[in-house]
C-alpha cells in the first residue's frame, strides 16, 4: 500500500518532518524491501523544506569529510578577494596588498593588479592568502604559494576576462590580469587550528565541494527555523561526555556538516556525517530531513539507533 501524505495533528508535539501513522494499524517502513532494488520516497511538505526522505540503503563506506585540498578549492571559489604578499622592490622587506580574483577551472587564481613589478621583485616567490567565513563564527583560509606571472595562454585570458565579468559585473583590461603558478598551499581551518600542507597537484586534481554555492542559505535556515531539531541531532547523533544546551550549524559539504556545541563547559566542535553522501540542494535537504526525522523517533523511545554515535568532539574555547 502506498502510504498517501497525512497532515501534523500536533504540531507542539512533534517534528517538522514527522508523518502521523495513526490511520495506519502497522508502522510505515523506512527501508525498501529487499526483495526490489527500487528505493521508495515519501513526499513530506512543511513550512521550511519540501524535501523526499530517500529511503534507499546507504553505502558501505561513507567518508568523514572534504580532503583539505578540496576544502581549498571550495574557498577559492567562493571567495572573491586575498592579500597577495612579496618581497618589496624597494628596501626588501616582505609586503601585502590586497586584491580581487577569479580562478580558472583547475582553480588557479587570476588577480588583477596594476604594474605588480613596479612594487614586488620580479619573477620572485610570492604568496596569496584567501580567507573565508562560515557562519560568522569559523575563518577558514588557505595560502597559496608560487609564482606570479603574466598568462602566456591567449585562450585562457579569454576565459579569465569572461570568468571576471560573470563574478563581478564589470570588464577587465587584459593587461592587468596575473596569475599565480602553485607551488604548495597552506591550509587552516580556523585561527589557532593546526596547518595543512598541500601540493599543487593534488590541489589541481581537487574538486569544489558541489553545495558550496547553497550552503550558506541551508546553514542559516537550520539555524533560525529548526534550532530544536539541530540540538536534538546532537544529543542523537553525538557521544559527549557533557550537557548540550545549544548548538549551532557552522557549514556543510556533500559529506555532512560541521556543529558549534554550547555547554557550562565550553565550546565544542563536531561534525556529523550523511547518511550518505550528496550532490545537490535537494539531496541535502532530504538527508537532514531524514536524521531530523530518525532523531525524534530516537528520543521517543520509539526506536534504537543502528549507527555508531560520534565521540570525536573537541573543545575550542571556555
Amino acid at each position: 500500500m502506498q502510504p498517501s501524505i497525512l497532515s501534523l495533528t500536533s504540531p507542539s508535539a512533534l517534528p517538522n518532518f514527522f508523518l502521523n501513522t495513526t490511520k495506519y494499524p502497522f508502522p510505515i517502513q523506512t527501508e525498501f524491501p529487499k526483495t526490489s532494488s527500487r528505493p521508495f520516497s515519501l513526499s513530506i511538505q512543511c513550512p521550511a523544506l519540501s524535501v523526499a526522505i530517500d529511503a534507499s540503503p546507504a553505502t558501505s563506506k561513507i567518508l568523514s569529510k572534504p580532503s583539505a585540498a578540496e576544502v581549498c578549492r571550495t574557498i577559492m571559489e567562493l571567495s572573491s578577494t586575498g592579500t597577495l604578499s612579496a618581497i618589496s622592490l624597494q628596501d626588501g622587506w616582505p609586503l601585502g596588498i590586497g586584491a580581487r580574483f577569479v580562478v580558472d577551472a583547475h582553480g588557479t587564481p587570476a588577480l588583477c593588479l596594476n604594474e605588480p613589478g613596479k612594487l614586488f621583485v620580479p619573477a620572485g616567490s610570492s604568496s596569496f592568502n584567501v580567507q573565508l567565513q562560515q557562519s560568522g563564527s569559523r575563518t577558514r583560509q588557505c595560502t597559496l604559494l608560487g609564482n606570479l606571472e603574466k598568462p602566456k595562454d591567449g585562450f585562457l585570458l579569454k576565459k579569465l576576462c569572461t570568468r571576471w565579468e560573470k563574478k563581478f559585473g564589470e570588464e577587465v583590461d587584459e593587461g592587468l590580469l596575473y596569475v599565480i603558478k602553485v607551488d604548495r598551499i597552506l591550509q587552516l581551518e580556523d585561527f589557532k587550528e593546526d596547518t595543512v600542507w598541500i601540493t599543487s597537484l593534488d590541489y589541481l586534481n581537487a574538486e569544489p565541494d558541489p553545495l558550496r554555492n547553497c550552503a550558506e542559505k541551508i546553514v542559516y535556515e537550520m539555524d533560525t527555523k529548526h534550532t530544536e531539531d539541530v540540538l536534538r541531532v546532537c544529543h542523537v547523533y553525538l557521544d559527549t561526555q557533557f550537557q548540550v544546551t545549544d548548538a549551532k550549524l557552522i557549514w556543510l559539504d556533500r559529506l555532512g556538516f560541521d556543529l558549534y556545541l554550547y555547554s557550562l563547559e565550553g565550546t565544542f566542535t563536531a561534525r556529523v556525517p550523511f547518511p550518505r553522501e550528496v550532490s545537490d540542494e535537494k539531496g541535502v535537504k532530504s538527508s537532514l530531513n531524514s536524521m531530523f526525522h530518525l532523531a525524534w523517533e530516537v528520543e521517543k523511545g520509539y526506536v534504537v539507533p543502528d549507527f555508531e554515535r560520534v565521540k570525536l568532539v573537541k573543545k575550542i574555547s571556555r
